[in-house]
């Protein structure tokens, strides 16, 4: 089926979106475009919610996540705890392609899987996000390094004060939260990808919604695909992009799928409760978003005209 190429993305996908878009217009797949795009954003170390420069754990280490599903058979390839590598959308895209008897890899086993593939490992920790960690983790700014001893009674408390203030921590002021990156070729297919450095000092281990699908992603050819940014446990607890696809199969507009979910979410009790937000594109090239806050804004691509735009999210 032809069709007209389109590829959009959320807050801060600018950095990569037109490349993809110049992608589609050569021809180009939808899988290719989406991985490029998501590229480019992982390599922005201005963003410090995804890959290199990506804001660490509460133990100071960048773990990423990412995941990208092909619409047309549903195909998912994810990571979740990933270090040391700067491009997890395409370890991701390699574990759709190379290991399809699985759908996600997580931590040490992600890791060597991105080994074996061939991709190089790389310090993910700049500069600039050491010293954003650092400066939320010691506001007086005096030094808590010493030489290694054993543990003593006050490093208990020290760790029960360090994990009470990594409860307090919030993002830096400034746009913010995972990337995400939908795209539709000119052969018909949809495919969607997500990547994330995941919440600023999370705990250890911690997987948001970006690797889960039906969380983070969903992408199904017949109907549309989505995926949220924001507050990832709320879309797990809903399986949020699940959701939109579903409300888009039963004939609801792009924009009251999305707000449909978010409305949904919005009576789930979280005392964490933080923004959560949610894209969409059709199967035959509709797309709209959904935010809680007004002034929240998603990028669009039309492949024809090459230009970038600027579009609102309908606010629950």
């Amino acid at each position: 089926m032809a069709s007209s190429p389109i590829i959009i993305g959320s807050e801060r996908s600018e950095a990569g979106l037109l490349e993809g878009a110049r992608l589609l217009a050569e021809g180009a797949t939808a899988l290719d475009a989406v991985e490029m795009a998501l590229q480019l954003c992982e390599d922005n170390r201005a963003d410090h919610y995804v890959g290199t420069g990506g804001l660490p754990n509460a133990r100071g280490e960048v773990e990423l996540d990412a995941s990208i599903m092909v619409g047309s058979s549903r195909a998912f390839g994810a990571v979740g705890g990933l270090k040391n590598f700067p491009h997890p959308i395409s370890v991701a895209r390699r574990v759709l392609e190379v290991l399809p008897q699985h759908c996600l890899l997580v931590g040490e086993g992600a890791e060597l899987f991105a080994e074996e593939q061939g991709f190089t490992r790389a310090e993910l920790l700049t500069e600039e996000s050491r010293e954003m960690f650092r400066e939320a983790l010691i506001p007086s700014r005096e030094s808590v390094e010493g030489e290694r001893t054993l543990a003593a009674p006050g490093d208990d408390i020290y760790r029960q004060a360090a994990l009470d203030l990594v409860k307090r921590f919030r993002p830096h002021d400034g746009p913010w939260g995972t990337i995400n990156v939908l795209a539709l070729d000119e052969y018909g297919e949809l495919v969607v990808g997500v990547s994330t450095s995941g919440y600023p000092w999370k705990y250890p281990g911690r997987v948001g919604d970006s690797a889960l699908p039906g969380a983070g992603n969903y992408c199904d050819a017949r109907f549309g695909g989505s995926a949220c940014t924001g507050r990832g446990e709320m879309s797990m607890r809903v399986t949020g992009a699940r959701q939109v696809v579903d409300a888009l199969a039963r004939g609801l507009s792009p924009e009251e799928a999305c707000r449909e979910m978010l409305a949904d979410a919005a009576t789930l009790p979280d005392k964490f409760r933080a923004e959560l937000r949610v894209l969409c594109l059709t199967a035959d090239g509709r797309h709209g978003g959904a935010a809680g806050q007004t002034g929240s804004t998603y990028n669009v691509v039309d492949v024809r005209k090459g230009e970038l735009e600027v579009r609102a999210r309908v606010v629950l």
